[in-house]
């Protein structure tokens, strides 16, 4: 973590940006073909972070991967976390050889894993299919397993639960001992976050354990509209300081509200809640494509296309001008600051602003004026241009002095017209 425990760094202390991409059956339902491809593919676009499932959603203990291979023997009938399958004749590939191949394939490509041990159906069925298998005791176990043989893998991010509230007491247990053994196995080498329930943050069940390095937040796919920077601004303000980012938002081409008869969400989705996830407060956004988590291959109502035509969806590309413009500016000193914004409009108009010492950016989601209070960065004048989030590039617009408040237009507006404001001091 940054020195002022807000972002990621690196070993030499260069600010990290999280772009994630959602990839949770990569390891289940990839073959080694599949794999590269899908990587390549994400690596070109300037994503950092693959999020993906080791023991995964969609029959992750029960259906064999591409190469007839699950990832856990059974003991007395029932899978045991403790045993996971490492057995193969000489040349063979089990299911964990598999997920070595894309670990090290994403090292290659400069990519980070944020590796889940499991999907939290695993020990909290709630609406899964489970079955429950964990306990405190074999989830410590599993998790020592997990670090000892990733160890020395320096391009993974461990990241605890996968969509399950934490309800129960035995569910706490089986987190934090699991997150404990992973702790022994790598010999604290790797971070550790959590990913919640949709609507949720980690905070709300785990801010304050040791073991928390980062905050998660899954605004989800809800119909209603986009206002994750509220969860962002919840998690930036609360003690002790941990970073956040929002790492699972609207999906594109996720039915709305987990239904196909209210549509899909749209490139001006994803991008409003990426806008809205960094200059909150979040240290980076995680995209994510409905038919790619699912590694889709035959189109239906609910998964419209095949992961491999999802990959080029219009949102997926648009993710590395976020990217970009982010550490485009000093990044490690940059601070959410909506007293910015003069006067502020609601609901899916609602601007956001995040500044540093000598920049600021002012994201206007639908393309209206913005009043912007001056004199909140350095400088008695600042330059003043616009960002285009579709594209990528920026159309300065002049000169201004840095006081008072100045009203800027955008070049159009109406829905999918969003625009970030950059002012520099001069």
């Amino acid at each position: 973590m940054s020195e002022n425990r807000r972002y990621l760094v690196t070993e030499d202390g260069a600010p990290f940006f999280w772009l994630g991409d959602t990839a949770w059956e990569l390891f289940h339902r990839s073959t080694r073909e599949d794999a590269d491809h899908y990587l390549a593919n994400r690596a070109e676009r300037g994503y950092t972070v693959i999020q993906a499932v080791g023991l995964a959603e969609y029959g992750g203990l029960t259906e064999p991967n591409a190469y007839g291979r699950c990832p856990l023997h059974k003991i007395q009938g029932a899978y045991d976390p403790a045993s996971p399958d490492v057995d193969a004749e000489p040349g063979g590939y089990t299911y964990w050889d598999h997920v070595d191949y894309i670990v090290d394939k994403a090292a290659e490509l400069g990519l980070y894993i944020a590796l889940l041990p499991t999907w939290g159906d695993k020990y909290h069925i709630a609406w899964g299919e489970g079955p429950d298998i964990f306990t405190p005791d074999n989830a410590r176990a599993y998790g020592r397993w997990l670090g000892e043989r990733y160890r020395d893998r320096s391009n993974i991010i461990w990241v605890l639960g996968g969509d399950r509230a934490l309800v129960e007491y035995r569910h706490f247990q089986i987190v934090g001992g699991m997150a404990e053994g992973l702790a022994e196995g790598d010999g604290g080498r790797h971070l550790r976050g959590f990913h919640p329930q949709g609507g949720q943050s980690s905070s709300k069940h785990v801010h304050d354990e040791a073991w928390l390095d980062f905050n998660m937040i899954q605004s989800s796919h809800g119909h209603a509209e986009r206002d994750n920077y509220k969860l962002v601004a919840a998690d930036y303000a609360r003690t002790p300081v941990k970073p956040t980012l929002e790492s699972e938002p609207c999906y594109e081409d996720h039915p709305r509200g987990m239904n196909p008869a209210n549509g899909y969400f749209d490139e001006a989705d994803v991008r409003k809640s990426a806008y809205y996830g960094i200059l909150s407060g979040g240290f980076g956004i995680t995209y994510g494509h409905h038919c790619v988590w699912s590694m889709n291959k035959e189109p239906n109502r609910t998964f419209i296309m095949s992961w491999r035509n999802a990959i080029l969806r219009p949102a997926a590309a648009q993710m590395q001008h976020v990217r970009n413009l982010a550490e485009s500016r000093p990044m490690l000193e940059r601070v959410p600051d909506q007293d910015l914004i003069a006067s502020n409009e609601e609901g899916s108009n609602y601007a956001v602003a995040a500044k540093g010492e000598r920049h600021a950016f002012l994201y206007t989601p639908n393309g209206l004026a913005l009043q912007v209070a001056m004199g909140r960065i350095a400088g008695s004048e600042v330059t003043a241009s616009w960002f285009d989030p579709r594209t990528g590039e920026t159309t300065a617009i002049g000169t201004f002095p840095n006081e008072g408040e100045t009203a800027f237009l955008p070049p159009i507006a109406g829905r999918g017209n969003d625009w970030v404001l950059v002012l520099d001091s001069i």
